[in-house]
């Protein structure tokens, strides 16, 4: 046994961690619980961490995953409850085994978007809504190393389904992970953009799981 994952979830007052405040929060964690971890080797040594897909701030996720390596076996069985019990608030791990599959392989994530409306009917609002993200173009301005430029969401976004309810509307979908990496909150962002009287008055995104290309979960 050298390398391990674990899946946790990110929620609560966690949210907020920025990836280094998360990143930190593991170790410390990690540390307290008496796992072996391995260190690199060197001048300056480091925990032997990685995070599969880093989460953006204010985002919520049922299904992080870490990889970590150990210096000798552990119980993969005790080791969620051994972390929960020293994890802050909103981090709580669930499960951990020996990964067979890189993180590479991860392509779709499923994510849960809410949108707030504080005075509109958000009824009344789905059917733009689901119009204007079923369009052959959903266009948004997205900033990346390269610099900004335009980006078409919907070669990117799968298996939509809409409901709603006083003051919000939900939407679950699927949208790419990696190679693009979309981030949800781009969805908000185009709305924003381009049909401002359907832009939520608040957004709130959820990760719920990962799968790879072939729609298998990713673990």
């Amino acid at each position: 046994m050298d390398k391990l994952r674990l899946v946790y979830e990110q929620t609560r007052r966690a949210i907020w961690m920025s990836h280094l405040d998360t990143m930190r929060t593991l170790q410390r964690a990690i540390k307290r619980a008496g796992i072996p971890i391995r260190y690199s080797e060197g001048f300056n040594p480091h925990a032997l961490i990685s995070i599969c897909l880093p989460l953006s701030v204010g985002m919520a996720s049922e299904c992080e995953l870490m990889d970590f390596r150990v210096t000798r076996d552990v119980d993969l069985a005790a080791l969620p409850e051994t972390l929960n019990a020293v994890s802050p608030e909103g981090v709580r791990f669930l499960s951990a085994w020996e990964p067979e599959r890189k993180a590479a392989q991860i392509k779709w994530l499923r994510v849960r978007c809410e949108f707030e409306y504080d005075e509109r009917d958000a009824s009344a609002l789905l059917p733009a809504l689901e119009a204007y993200f079923a369009s052959p173009e959903v266009k948004v301005t997205r900033r990346t190393k390269r610099g900004e430029g335009e980006f078409d969401l919907a070669p990117h976004i799968r298996d939509m389904k809409w409901s709603a309810e006083p003051g919000l509307v939900r939407l679950d979908c699927l949208l790419s992970a990696q190679e693009p990496t979309v981030n949800p909150e781009l969805l908000a962002a185009s709305l924003r953009e381009h049909t401002p009287e359907l832009a939520p008055d608040f957004a709130r995104f959820t990760r719920i799981e990962t799968y790879d290309a072939d729609m298998e979960v990713f673990r």
